[in-house]
This record gives structure tokens, sequence and C-alpha cells, in this order.
């Protein structure tokens, strides 16, 4: 009897190197980051640094208020974005398109720049601040809670828009029909049939906003004063000038990934109670906005939309401003560009646009490596890997940035302040993004064009490259745009992991305001807002989105 040999499995050996690579880049850091919180520099093992986070109310003030400024901010999130995608998706807006745009332009820029933007205009030394002064009126402090809030709402309720006008516009007319024959139309309408059937997007643009909101370390830190949350805590603790206590910061980080699960699984489980299908088959004709009703919805988005695009406008003026530090001066020119040239500009785009391609590249090739693992090929392996891939979306940068630099910021790997590391870092946070994208084309791809093309004679690793991948191309395209965009406005685990060598647009910026070089600070974000918006033109482009 002759015993039949295994089939070589070229797959099986994509999931064991994928798997290899998670474990090394993700769950061996995170593990280095566990064993600091919990064992002391004499090798012993203590939660002394639990303990003492919980015993002082200093910190868990500080747990407090990022639990605070985090769950406004995706109320109000999603209270101005649900609105603004309702009367878009169901109405005819004059100027549509151009609010679409300028609204994802809103979403796509670093959120510290328009903190540093809302400081210029609202500061204490802010023009509007200035201006109602001189007339009056005392707007008190934006810096704190309110701050916060204000920039960061601003900064993601177009998240929500972009992630509601999908959802109604899946909603079939039909419904909508038979609601008004039942007499149910108006605000009732809204939200006991649309918000309804709605409910499974409402809670993901909820999601969204909550873990990018409560990641967030350039607006905190720019406007917090007194107003202290978890990003800016686990920085000063590593990295401050305050003192440094490495395992204090491990143990903020370990906090900082339950809180975010915990969320994340509340998340999950309410998304459960709210399953059901939908088949738009008679899509919902938009209305005519006339009359008062009409006037209030069109004022109501662009206010709304052009409040929210001030910041960035205002930093495009800025940089031709004259400027002295902290100063700016009458007159416009060059002059804070011709600064910025010799503070880095050079070395800032360079290394934004390498690492970024190399990150971008990386992160397409295992986005689609994986997407056809979990689609065509799952198994208990393969959901294992996508699981991982799905970890770094709950985790805060700052969280993922200390994880890499304890891991390989010693011998045998010693990357700390490399291109490398910061590669890795890029690669492990918007990793996500480009999975998820590419996950949800390929399931929409009938499998039938793969069998007939290997019936045809093509081999299985021919189909993949000649037929499958060009078919997700879309979906694939989609996720690395807004990977990249994601890579090049990349703050919180730079901040950890960056040096001179190393150093992008966005930390070049960031480290101009924070010395108090406000023009040459301006000229650096024109240009990462420059960056951001050819990224987006290529992506409506590309996806044709309305």
């Amino acid at each position: 009897m002759t015993v039949k040999k295994k089939k070589f499995e070229l797959w099986t050996v994509v999931s064991l190197v994928l798997l290899a690579t998670f474990l090394l880049f993700l769950v061996y850091p995170m593990f280095g980051l566990l064993k600091q919180s919990v064992i002391t520099p004499e090798g012993q093992f203590s939660l002394a640094e639990f303990t003492k986070f919980f015993s002082k109310s200093y910190y868990t003030d500080t747990m407090v208020n990022s639990m605070l400024v985090t769950v406004s901010v995706t109320a109000v999130s999603l209270i101005l974005g649900i609105p603004i995608a309702y009367f878009y998706s169901l109405y005819k807006i004059k100027g549509a398109k151009a609010l679409f745009v300028i609204s994802i332009l809103c979403s796509m820029s670093a959120p510290f720049i328009g903190a540093y933007s809302w400081i210029m205009l609202l500061g204490r030394s802010g023009v509007i601040t200035q201006f109602l002064l001189g007339l009056g009126i005392d707007i008190g402090s934006i810096y704190g809670f309110k701050g916060i809030l204000l920039v960061q709402s601003l900064k993601f309720f177009p998240l929500v828009f972009i992630y509601m006008n999908g959802a109604f516009k899946n909603i079939d007319n039909t419904l909508m029909e038979a609601s008004a024959n039942m007499g149910c139309t108006g605000v009732s309408r809204l939200f006991r049939i649309v918000l309804a059937l709605s409910m499974p997007t409402i809670l993901a643009a909820g999601l969204m906003v909550f873990m990018q909101a409560f990641a967030d370390f350039g607006t905190p830190m720019l406007m917090g004063e007194g107003f202290q949350t978890f990003p800016v805590l686990i920085y000063n603790q590593y990295l401050g000038e305050g003192g440094q206590n490495f395992n204090f910061a491990a143990a903020l980080a370990m906090i900082a990934v339950i809180i975010t699960a915990v969320v994340f699984g509340i998340q999950k489980f309410a998304t459960s109670r709210f399953k059901f299908s939908m088949n738009a088959l008679h899509p919902v004709e938009k209305k005519d906005a006339k009359g008062l009703s009409g006037f209030l919805m069109h004022l109501y988005c662009y206010v709304l939309v052009a409040v929210a695009f001030l910041p960035q406008l205002y930093i495009i003026y800025l940089s031709f401003r004259n400027c002295s530090g902290a100063v700016f001066k009458p007159g416009f020119s060059l002059g804070n560009y011709e600064a910025a040239t010799k503070k880095l500009l050079g070395r800032s785009i360079k290394n934004t646009t390498v690492m970024g391609i190399l990150a971008l590249v990386i992160i397409i090739v295992i986005a689609v490596l994986i997407a056809y693992l979990v689609v065509r090929r799952s198994s208990a392996l393969n959901n294992t890997i996508d699981t991982l891939s799905m970890l770094p979306y709950i985790m805060p940068g700052a969280v993922i940035g200390l994880a890499l630099l304890i891991a390989f910021g010693k011998k045998p790997f010693a990357l700390t302040g490399t291109m490398t590391i910061m590669i890795i870092a890029l690669v492990i946070r918007r990793l996500p993004y480009t999975i998820r994208s590419a996950t949800a084309t390929l399931m929409q791809i009938s499998m039938s064009i793969e069998e007939a093309a290997i019936s045809l004679g093509a081999s299985k690793a021919k189909t993949f490259v000649k037929i499958t991948v060009p078919m997700m191309a879309n979906g694939i395209f989609s996720g690395a745009i807004l990977s990249w965009v994601a890579i090049v406005t990349e703050l919180s685990s730079s901040i950890i992991l960056y040096n001179q060598k190393s150093i992008t647009l966005t930390m070049s910026t960031y480290v101009a305001i924070s010395r108090g070089n406000y023009g040459l600070a301006a000229a650096f974000a024109a240009i990462l807002t420059l960056i951001t918006t050819i990224s987006l033109l290529i992506y409506l482009a590309v996806t044709k989105s309305e």
C-alpha cells in the first residue's frame, strides 16, 4: 500500500508567514509592554504600577477626562453628522458635491492642525477673540475640555457624514412610502424608521469616532492645559520632561488597551442586536429642498461645513503671512516657506514620501493576502490572522509606539530612531483600513470567475494574480488611499519613535508649534494639507464617489 504524499500548499506557507509576522511585530511587542507593566526593574512580579494609578485621583481623573471628552466628542459628532447626511441623501442640496468633497478633506487632516488653527482664531490672542473683545464680548478660554470638544467634533463629524450617507442610500424607498401611508412622516419617520434601519452604521461610525478621539494625542497636548488625557499622560510618563517612569507608562498603555477593547466589545454586542439585511431595489428619491425647511437645511449644511473647513483655510492664509516666532506681522511673503526649507522641509517631505510609500506597498500586499485567505480559504488559522490584524484598530497610537520602542529599542534589534521602526508602526496602525476594504470587495466577487479561469488551464497562482487581484482593484485602492492619508498625518505613535533623521511633515509641524514657531508651523501644515488634498482627489477620481 502506497502512502499518498500530502500536496505542497503555497497558501498554507503564506498563512504561516503572516502569522509569524504578526507574532513578531504585534504580539511580541504587546507582550513586552505587558511584561514591563508588571515586572519591576529588579525582576520581581508586581502590580504596584496599576495600584499607583488607581490609588491617586490625579491619574484616575485623567482616565475620567479621556472618557468624558471622548464620549462627548462621539455624541456631538453623531448629532452634527447624522442630520447633514440625512439632508444630503434625501434632499436636493445645491452644491452637494462640493459639500461632500470639503467634508472628506476636513476628516483627512491631522487633528492637531485644527487645534493649532483654532488657537490662532480663538486663543487668548486669537483674531476672533481680540475682535470680540473690542466689541466688549468675552468668549472665555478655548483651552481645556471645551476646546478639545470643539476641535475633535469638527474634525470627526465628517466621518459620520460619510458613513451615514452610504447607509441612508441603502434604505428602500418602499419602506419610506409605507411609513408615510401609515401616517409616520417628518421627524417621527426619521427616528422611528430611518435611524432604526441605520443603527448598525450609526454604531460603526460612533466606534470609529470614539477610537480616533480617544487615541488623539496632538489636540489635548496643545489645548488641554490642565485637562490631561490618557495619550498625553502616557507620553509624559515615558518621554516627558518631568521625569520618566517606563514601567508606569507601560501600565497606563495596558489600561488604555483594556478600555478600548471593552468599548469595542460593547459596540459589537450592540451591533449584533440590530442584525437585518436590506436591498435597496428602489433607492430613495431625493426631494426638492424648498421653502423655509429647505432654507434651514441649506443653512445648516453650509455653515457646519464652512466652520469645519475654516481652520485649514486659515492655516494656508497664515503660511503666507510675515511672522517672527509666535508673532504674525503685517504683509505677505514666502518667508515661512523659505524658513521651512532651512528647517528640515526637504528631509521631512522625503521621509514622509519614502516611508509612506514603503508602508503603503507593504500594507497593500498584506491586505490582499489576508483578504484572500479570509474570504476564499477560511480556516481557524486564517481567521486568527484576520483578528490579529484588526487589533491595532482598537489601540491608541501611543500604545503601539511604546510597545515597539520596548520590543525593538535594544539589542538584538535596536531599531529606535530608524525609518524601519517608523514603517513598522505605520503598517501596523493603518493596515486595518485596507484589509477591511479589500475583504468587502472580494466578498462581492463571485468564485465562479476564478473557477472558470482554472478550468481553462490557468494555475491557481496565475488566477490569483491575473484575475482575482485586478477584480479587487477598486476596493484595494480605496482602502490604500485612506491608509495613505492616515499614514502621512500620523502623530501619536511617531512622536514616540522619531528622531531628526526620521522626522516627517506631521512631526515637523508639531515640533514647530510646540516651540512657538507659528509661521514655520503654518508652512509645514499647508504643505501637509496640499498632500492630503491631492490624495483625496485621487481617491474620488478612482472610486467615482458622489
